[in-house]
């Protein structure tokens, strides 16, 4: 039966397609860039107003960071289904959806009269936000020509940097004046122009394959697999009872063995195990996760360091944190363009080795640093990280064929999650063991770890891409 079905599958379309051309080019990315930036910036626009929203709805700040984790867990639990559905019904289709129920999900966060329907609300906006992010960067490959898709991959990047530093920022200035609600209400206007656009100037996938089906059993197991993952992890951060931590790994394991076991059968599997088998895939893929561990060790611990090791306050914190990602915003434009003239694995390795150092040199600081002595170690650590973001994508979205473009977008941002889960747990445990030090630790750590990334990325100038 299987033999059949692979017989009717077939790879149809412009497998020479070159991307598009101006002016339809800049208002497709600017679609793409509207929907990243809103799904991005909903992530961390909430973080600011939750003791605001725990006030107002009269919950607890614990129970107020519902209203956070259900919106990624969301997104962690349906990635690679949607990029999965990218393949089989069209990048475009799945987008123009995601931005349909991101604003919906927006509406209805902006009218939740209590926490329940606001965390349900977050859900469905979940739904829309892993919708975007899932087919993003298919489309951005689709977009731009391939000489010119390492400038695109590095704009992509900026535009999420800018989404990070606008999220908080954005947040305090809408409460300064308005209430809560509004911090969801702003995306609707937004929303409905990105769909107008991107409904216009989108292009279709330039390769299908015929005779693929959409296997539901496969998403919900695949679903179930990430959700087991990462409420396994946030359970051990939270310190619940170690016997319900047990069993919870115990069913992840029993769940995950099932799900890949059924993955290793399939052709096209949505936990893409077939690109994986690709060494110069496997190797980008684990160098994201080891960055974005790196990253979350070091944004998590960082405000720690800087409320309890130098004594600043929430807003002289934030405003030192702002240039970790800020100089991202124009590093990594500078990264897309060096892509066609340096190696990929050359550029992540040394943005990973810069950004070591400025881990190791934030781990090390003596406490009567100033305030540039501060900024500047988290700039080198930003510039690292931004020279080695747009190339590790790159090489990623190019090692896939053309008709799994939609799988190698979804494991991207799976990469990205997952080292962000695991950094956060790990802060977590590091709190745990070390106490009032931990910060100290988690960039000795987070250093280490972009060591390890930086080794990754230069290993793979001894593997070729495929043709």
């Amino acid at each position: 039966m299987k033999k059949e079905v692979e017989e009717e599958e077939k790879i149809v379309g412009d497998l020479n397609w070159d991307g598009l051309h101006r002016p339809r080019i800049y208002y497709a990315m600017a679609t793409t860039f509207c929907g990243l930036f809103l799904s991005v910036l909903d992530g961390t626009i909430c973080n600011v107003a939750l003791p605001s929203i725990a006030q107002q709805l009269h919950v607890s700040s614990s129970d107020s960071i519902w209203i956070v984790n259900s919106f990624q867990l969301v997104i962690m639990m349906t990635l690679l289904p949607f990029s999965s559905m990218g393949e089989r019904w069209g990048y475009k289709q799945v987008y123009l959806r995601g931005v349909v129920v991101f604003t919906i999900g927006s509406l209805l966060c902006s009218l939740s009269p209590n926490l329940p329907l606001l965390v349900l609300s977050r859900v469905f906006q979940g739904f829309g936000a892993s919708m975007i992010m899932s087919v993003n960067t298919s489309l951005i490959k689709l977009i731009y020509p391939k000489r010119r898709l390492g400038e695109g991959v590095g704009l992509n990047a900026t535009v999420v940097a800018l989404a990070s530093v606008t999220g908080p920022t954005l947040a305090a200035a809408i409460l300064s004046f308005a209430s809560w609600p509004w911090l969801f209400a702003i995306n609707i206007p937004v929303g409905i122009a990105t769909f107008i656009l991107g409904r216009k100037f989108l292009p279709d996938n330039a390769v299908k394959v015929l005779g693929r089906r959409f296997n539901w059993k496969e998403a919900l197991l695949n679903a179930a697999t990430f959700g087991l993952f990462i409420g396994c992890v946030e359970a051990y951060s939270h310190d619940v009872p170690v016997r319900w931590v047990l069993c919870g790994v115990v069913l992840l394991a029993v769940v995950g063995t099932v799900y890949v076991r059924m993955q290793l059968r399939e052709r096209y599997p949505m936990l893409p195990f077939d690109l994986l088998k690709i060494p110069i895939f496997s190797m980008s893929v684990a160098t994201s996760i080891l960055s974005f561990t790196a990253q979350m060790i070091c944004m998590i611990a960082m405000p720690f360091l800087l409320v309890n090791t130098f004594h600043y306050d929430a807003v002289g914190t934030g405003l030192l944190m702002t240039s970790w990602p800020l100089v991202i915003i124009f590093v990594a434009p500078l990264a897309g363009e060096l892509i066609g003239k340096i190696h990929p694995g050359i550029l992540g390795g040394a943005g990973l080795m810069i950004m070591s150092i400025g881990c190791f040199s934030l781990s090390f600081v003596p406490t009567d640093t100033s305030h540039f002595g501060l900024v500047w170690r988290l700039m080198l650590c930003g510039m690292g990280f931004g020279f080695f973001q747009s190339p590790n994508n790159h090489m990623l979205l190019t090692s896939a064929p053309p008709q799994r473009t939609g799988s190698a977008s979804g494991m991207l941002a799976t990469a990205r999650l997952t080292g962000q889960t695991v950094g956060a747990a790990l802060v977590a445990l590091l709190f745990h063991i070390y106490g009032d030090t931990a910060p100290h630790d988690a960039m000795l750590l987070a250093g280490i770890l972009t060591l390890c990334g930086a080794l990754s990325s230069i290993l793979r100038l001894r593997v070729s891409l495929p043709k």
